[in-house]
């Protein structure tokens, strides 16, 4: 461990960690190899995403906390075949022709890569390098044609009624009568084969079963890639072929580890650590689904807001279920710049999200000095349709910041126009103030117009203007202190959250404020 490491770390991958030094110092290992699977019918997602950032991080802890080396084997399970045709390809008839073949043994439908599973393999990897991930890419059908799986198999097949018995009181009673660990690729048609297998031959290698459409006996060897294992089998034993020391998976695999890790210690080995993870939900609480649409994609969250933002949401509470919608990214952007700034002076720095996300060094692009929140209600305000637009508000607050000194606040700018436009602008509602809100922002309205923000304590404009806005909510005796500010939110921004409101006056300026106390006053007193 380095020295400037606290041993006592409580954020959750420091704690997880810990776990994995543990287990290698009882198996005598000097090396760690965590892992994550990838299902490549599909395009990676945002869940894809979640679990390799996750895994990078606890990756990263284990390295300050321990000074050992590690591997992150991003292992794609090419050699499934293929069930349905996806919605979102081309040349959906030709594919629907290779139904029930191996992935990487069917042409790609996008016509770029030597199969489907090769291309989707490509899209992965180039999507973990668009996020910096430091990785291994594993193909299954690699590992199988190659023979390194070939030992394992063999180990499988002297198990082979003992795995059984550990799926069967899972099964149906139809599933029961064909179950076996073994799934043959039939050598004429190239199907991977779901058959009954009449015998096993462990010291040679061989199944024999029965084509049930033809009724030809077949013997197939399972080494070489001839055949593979069913899905649950196969994760065991690619655990204890590779000697896995990690993997996360979600919360609806839960089964799924616990029958793969009674098949792993059948084989010999104990299954590698696990976290699980609580899945996604939308607004309304329901679970994400793909073939529903109710979840938000990686395009849509970067379509408003930086890849560091995702990481922030991403790495909070992996045990915890969380809705992800539209709604949660300005919240998740402020959380993120918020602990970019309190990272160089944190006592603890390995409880900072920003530590894990940015691998202990903090780029110079990040950070800004003006949260999301702000940026969007100055946009909501000003009707801002250009980040140029924004840019003038902020060179007039702070003349001193320029897009090339603060590139990330530069990238917000344009978010925030996006997100105004798509989400903010469209829900905007003003409600009327009561009586006393009223002459509470008429108040407000007159102390900004006599330049009265002098006389308040404070350091900045901001700070001034901010304690001005308390007093107002205070003499004229909001109980609870909340209600003016939601007043200020809901009647001028039109939104029911906001930003600290003395900050917003200074970039928004004193004047125009005024003048959106007066417009908001005299649209209420019109439409009474």
């Amino acid at each position: 461990m380095s020295e400037n490491t606290n041993t006592s770390q409580l954020s959750w991958p420091f704690r997880e960690a810990e776990r994995i030094a543990e287990r290698l110092k009882q198996k005598g290992k000097t090396e760690a190899l965590f892992e994550t699977g990838y299902g490549p019918s599909g395009l990676p997602h945002i869940g894809t995403f979640g679990e390799v950032a996750r895994t990078s991080w606890v990756r990263k802890a284990f390295t300050e906390l321990t000074g050992l080396k590690s591997r992150l084997l991003a292992f794609s399970d090419d050699m499934d075949g293929l069930r349905k045709v996806p919605d979102n390809v081309p040349n959906k008839e030709m594919l629907r022709e290779f139904l029930g073949k191996p992935l990487t043994r069917i042409p790609d439908p996008f016509g770029k890569f030597e199969s489907f599973g090769a291309h989707n393999n490509n899209m992965l990897q180039d999507f973990l390098r668009a996020f910096g991930f430091e990785f291994e890419f594993a193909s299954a059908s690699d590992y199988y044609a190659s023979g390194r799986f070939d030992a394992a198999l063999l180990h499988v097949l002297k198990h082979h009624d003992e795995i059984v018995q550990i799926i069967l009181p899972t099964l149906g009673a139809e599933r029961k009568a064909t179950y076996s660990p073994i799934l043959p690729i039939h050598p004429r048609t190239g199907i991977v084969m779901q058959v009954p297998i009449d015998k096993v031959d462990a010291e040679h290698g061989t199944v024999l079963w029965t084509d049930p459409e033809s009724g030809i006996r077949f013997e197939t060897s399972v080494l070489g890639g001839n055949a593979k294992l069913q899905w649950k089998a196969d994760w065991a034993m690619r655990w204890y072929a590779l000697d896995v020391d990690y993997e996360m998976s979600g919360k609806d695999l839960i089964d799924s580890v616990k029958l793969s890790s009674t098949i792993c210690r059948a084989l010999g080995k104990e299954p590698p650590l696990n976290l699980t993870y609580e899945l996604f939900l939308d607004d309304k609480g329901q679970k994400i689904s793909k073939s529903k649409g109710n979840g938000l994609s990686i395009e849509q969250w970067l379509t408003y807001a930086p890849k560091e933002s995702l990481a922030q949401f991403m790495y909070h509470a992996p045990q915890r279920a969380k809705k992800l919608f539209f709604d949660v990214i300005p919240r998740s952007t402020d959380d993120y710049i918020n602990y970019v700034a309190a990272l160089p002076t944190a006592e603890k720095p390995h409880d900072n999200p920003a530590w894990h996300i940015h691998g202990g060094v903090l780029p110079n692009h990040a950070g800004s000095p003006i949260s999301f929140t702000m940026l969007l209600n100055l946009a909501s305000v000003s009707n801002a349709d250009s980040a140029e637009m924004l840019w003038g508000f902020i060179r007039a607050y702070m003349p001193e910041i320029n897009a090339e000194s603060f590139p990330f606040l530069a990238e917000l700018v344009h978010y925030a126009v996006a997100y105004n436009r798509d989400f903010v602008a469209p829900k905007r509602q003003y409600r009327a103030p009561s009586a006393a809100e009223r002459a509470a922002l008429e108040d407000l309205r007159d102390r900004l117009a006599s330049g009265k923000e002098a006389e308040y304590p404070g350091d900045t404009q901001a700070e001034r203007l901010q304690n001005l806005v308390y007093a107002v909510g205070k003499e004229q005796d909001f109980k609870p202190l909340k209600a003016w500010f939601d007043c200020l939110y809901q009647v001028l921004l039109g939104t029911q959250e906001g930003p600290r409101f003395g900050g917003f006056i200074a970039l928004y300026g004193v004047e125009r404020t005024i003048a959106l106390i007066e417009m908001c006053l005299a649209r209420q007193e019109a439409a009474a």
